[in-house]
C-alpha cells in the first residue's frame, strides 16, 4: 500500500490510492470520476484528454514530480500529430500513473458537462456603449489640397458627427484605402472612446453602409466558473448565455492555493494566466458559435473578477496578495486591448475594460454587485451577499456602504464534500427530508420529478444520479438538521439516537445515507460528518463576514438581505437561514439577485455613464478587513453552531421549530475530532 500513488482528479476533487503503471482512465472510472472515452481505451477517441498538474500543491500538502505519469508514447504522439492536441494535455488511457498526481479533467472531457448557473437577469439597461459605428461621406482625394486619406476621414467625422480626436493603428490604415474607393468614398466606421480614452480609436471600416451587428462580452472571471453574456451592443439584448469551470481549479480549489502555487512554483502564474486565457478564448468562441455570430464581430470585452483572478487574468504575479497587507498591483479601472490579453478569437482591435477593485481581498467582482445593486441608494439597511469560493459581502444604505470578502472555501459549490460534484446532469440539487420518517426525497439536474414521483427512474436513468452539488448539499443540511438527525452543534446521530437505519457508522462518527444506487450500478450517496464539518466551516465565516460588517455600521439587524450568484439564485431562503449563514430576517425580505456581478458586468458594458458611477463609488466603500478583525474569530465560533451559539434567529422560529436534540453522548472522542477537522 505504501508504494501506491496518490491521484486526486480536479474539479471533482475525488482522490485515492493506486498501483504504479494504473492508466489514469481506470483510475478515474474506479473513482466514480467523470471522465468519457468512447473507444474502450484504445486511443482513438480522444475523449479522455486530461491535464496533469506538476510542482508544489500545498493544499493537497502534495509535490508532484515530472515524471509522475509514464512517458508519451507512440499512441499520444500520432494523435496529436493527425487531430492535433492543446500542449499540455494527455490522453488517459494511455497515461499511467507514476506517481502522486494531480489530474484536472476539462469540461469537454466531462460526460454531464457541467451546468453554469449564471444566466443574465432581466435588466433595463440605458444604452451608451462605448463602442458604435458611423456612416460618413468623405471627400474625394484632390491634386490641389494634398491631405492624406486618413485626416479627410477625421475631418468628415467632425462635420457629419461632431466626433474630434481618432487614432487608428497600423492595421487599420492599411485597410483604410481599399475601404474608401470600393464604397465610393463612403464607408462605416466602428469607433470606441472607454473612460481612459483621450481619443476615439478606430476599430474596424466597411465600404459603404454597414449594417451588421456590433456585439461585446461581459464576463465574470470567478475562482470556479467562468460566466460570458454575449450582448448586442445596439439595443443591449442578451443574446446567448454561456460558461465553463476555471481551469486553473487543477492550481488550487481556492484562490490562497492558487497564490502558494505561484509562490512555491517558478513561472506557476504565467501557467494559470495562460490556462485561463485559453479559457475565455474558447468561451468567446462558443458563446458566439451558439447563435452563429462571428467572433470577429465582438468588439468589446468587460470583465469583472476577484482580486486574485485580476492579477492572473492580466498576467500579474499575484504574490502579494497572499501576504499583508495584500497590496493590489492597481486598484484602478484598466481599458486594454483585446490582444494584449491574447484574446485572439475577437475582432482583432477589440477593447477590454476591467471594473475597479474595492480592495486587496474585495475585487471587481464586489464592485460589479455594487453596480448592480445599488446599495448606496437604498433607503433601508441591506446586506448583500454573493457567494463563491470567496464571498464578498456589501451592508449598507443611503448614508454609507462597507465591504468584506470571507474565504467561504468551495464546499459552497460541492467541492470539499464527499459525494460532491460540480452541478451537472445527475446531480442532487433539492433534498427533502420527512420528519416523522426520516426518509429522504431529492431532485437532480436534467429532471423536474422528486424522486418518490412515478416515473423519477426513468426520468433519470440516461444521467443517472451521480452525486450531490452545492445547493443540494446545503438543503441536505439544513433538512438534516430540521428531521432532527443533526444536533446545533453539527453533530450526526446515530441509528438508535434518531429513529432511522439511514444514520450509519462511519468510522468514530455517523453518516446519513442519502440515497442508494448499488443496486443499479450506481454509487452510494452519503451526508458524512466531515461533510457537515465543511459546509459549518464555509458558512461560519460568510456569517462572521455579515456581524464584522454590521458590527462596524453599529447594528444589531438589517431590513433586508440579497442573495447574489448561483448560490443566491438555487438555494432557498429558509436553508440558508436554518444554516445560519445570514443574518435573521423574516423570510419575505429575503430576495435572489441572480448573477449581480455579471449584470454588473452587462451594465458597464453597455452604459459609459455607469463606468464613471462605479469608479466613483468604489472610493466611498469602506473596506472591513476580516483577517486582522479580532471579532471575526468570536463571530465564526459562534456561527458555527446551527444556526448559531449565542445569537436568536425570532424571525426563523415563526416558520421553523427545530429539535432539541443533542447527539454528544461524551466519551471525549468527538471533542477531540472536532478539534483536528478545525
Amino acid at each position: 500500500m505504501t508504494d501506491d500513488a496518490l491521484v486526486i482528479f480536479t474539479p471533482s476533487g475525488k482522490r485515492g490510492r493506486f498501483a504504479l503503471g494504473t492508466p489514469v482512465l481506470t483510475a478515474a472510472r474506479q473513482l466514480g470520476v467523470d471522465l468519457d472515452s468512447v473507444c474502450g481505451g484504445r486511443g482513438i477517441c480522444s475523449k479522455c484528454q486530461i491535464t496533469p498538474g506538476y510542482g508544489e500543491f500545498p493544499k493537497h500538502g502534495l509535490t508532484v514530480a515530472k515524471d509522475a505519469l509514464s512517458g508519451w508514447n507512440s499512441v499520444e504522439d500520432r494523435y496529436k500529430r493527425i487531430r492535433g492536441m492543446i500542449d499540455g494535455r494527455r490522453l488517459g488511457c494511455q497515461a499511467q500513473v507514476m506517481g502522486d498526481v494531480v489530474i484536472d479533467v476539462p469540461p469537454e472531457s466531462q460526460v454531464h458537462k457541467q451546468v453554469i448557473r449564471k444566466s443574465a437577469t432581466e435588466r433595463k439597461i440605458e444604452m451608451d456603449p462605448a463602442t458604435r459605428a458611423y456612416y460618413v461621406e468623405v471627400e474625394e482625394p484632390d491634386m490641389h489640397e494634398p491631405t492624406g486619406d486618413f485626416e479627410r476621414l477625421k475631418r468628415a467625422l467632425n462635420q457629419q458627427w461632431q466626433i474630434t480626436g481618432v487614432e487608428a493603428d497600423l492595421s487599420l490604415l492599411r485597410r483604410l484605402q481599399p475601404a474608401l474607393r470600393k464604397g465610393e468614398w463612403k464607408v462605416t466606421v466602428v469607433l470606441s472612446k472607454g473612460n481612459h480614452d483621450n481619443a476615439w480609436r478606430l476599430l474596424d471600416i466597411f465600404p459603404g453602409f454597414h449594417e451588421g451587428p456590433l456585439y461585446g462580452l461581459a464576463i465574470d472571471l470567478g475562482s470556479t466558473t467562468i460566466a460570458a453574456h454575449l450582448c448586442d451592443l445596439a439595443d443591449g439584448r442578451v443574446l446567448a448565455s454561456s460558461g465553463l469551470m476555471n481551469p486553473q481549479i487543477r492550481f488550487g480549489e481556492d484562490l490562497m492555493s492558487r497564490v502558494s502555487y505561484a509562490m512555491m512554483n517558478p513561472g506557476g502564474d504565467v501557467e494559470m494566466t495562460r490556462a485561463v486565457r485559453e479559457a475565455i478564448n474558447a468561451l468567446a468562441a462558443s458563446v458566439a458559435t451558439e447563435v452563429n455570430v462571428q467572433p470577429t464581430a465582438i468588439y468589446e470585452v468587460v470583465f469583472v473578477c476577484n482580486p486574485v483572478m485580476h492579477h492572473l487574468l492580466l498576467g500579474i504575479d499575484p504574490v502579494e496578495l497572499g501576504q499583508a497587507p495584500f497590496a493590489l498591483a492597481t486598484s484602478g479601472s484598466l481599458s486594454l486591448d483585446a490582444r494584449e490579453l491574447d484574446l485572439s478569437h475577437l475582432n482583432p482591435a477589440a477593447r477590454v475594460y476591467v471594473l475597479p477593485c474595492i480592495a486587496g481581498h474585495v475585487g471587481a467582482d464586489c464592485a460589479g454587485v455594487a453596480l448592480s445593486e445599488q446599495p448606496q441608494k437604498s433607503r433601508d439597511m441591506v446586506l448583500i451577499v454573493d457567494v463563491g469560493t470567496n464571498a464578498e459581502i456589501l451592508l449598507g444604505n443611503q448614508t454609507r456602504v462597507l465591504a468584506c470578502s470571507s474565504p467561504t472555501g468551495p464546499a459552497f459549490e460541492g467541492a470539499q464534500i464527499s459525494s460532491g460534484q460540480r452541478a451537472a446532469p445527475g446531480a442532487i440539487e433539492r433534498v427533502e427530508i420527512d420528519p416523522a420518517t426520516k426518509e429522504p426525497r431529492f431532485k437532480v439536474i436534467g429532471s423536474d420529478l422528486w424522486s418518490t414521483d412515478p416515473g423519477f427512474a426513468a426520468a433519470t436513468a440516461a444521467t443517472g444520479i451521480t452525486g450531490i452539488c452545492g445547493s443540494g448539499i446545503i438543503e441536505a443540511v439544513a433538512e438534516m438538521r430540521m428531521a432532527g438527525l443533526v444536533d446545533p452543534g453539527g453533530l450526526v446521530g446515530s441509528a438508535e439516537q434518531t429513529g432511522t437505519w439511514r444514520c450509519t457508522p462511519e468510522g468514530r462518527t455517523h453518516s446519513y445515507i442519502l440515497h442508494d444506487g448499488s443496486a443499479e450500478g450506481g454509487p452510494k450517496i452519503l451526508v458524512t460528518q466531515g461533510d457537515i464539518r465543511a459546509i459549518q466551516l464555509a458558512k461560519s465565516a460568510l456569517y462572521a463576514g455579515a456581524r464584522l460588517l454590521m458590527d462596524e455600521m453599529g447594528v444589531d439587524k438589517v431590513d433586508r438581505v440579497t442573495l447574489a450568484g448561483a448560490f443566491g439564485a438555487h438555494i432557498s431562503p429558509k436553508h440558508a437561514m436554518v444554516l445560519g449563514m445570514i443574518p435573521d430576517v423574516p423570510l419575505s425580505k429575503v430576495v435572489s439577485a441572480g448573477n449581480a456581478a455579471g449584470t454588473g458586468a452587462r451594465i458597464a458594458l453597455l452604459n459609459r455613464a455607469a463606468r464613471d458611477g462605479i469608479e466613483a463609488l468604489v472610493h466611498e466603500i469602506h473596506k472591513v478587513e476580516t483577517a486582522i478583525e479580532p471579532r471575526f474569530q468570536e463571530h465564526f465560533v459562534n456561527a458555527s453552531a446551527i444556526p448559531n451559539a449565542v445569537e436568536p434567529f425570532p424571525e426563523l422560529a415563526k416558520v421553523v421549530t427545530l429539535p432539541d436534540v443533542s447527539f454528544n453522548t461524551g466519551g471525549g472522542g468527538e471533542g477531540g475530532r472536532r478539534r483536528r477537522r478545525g
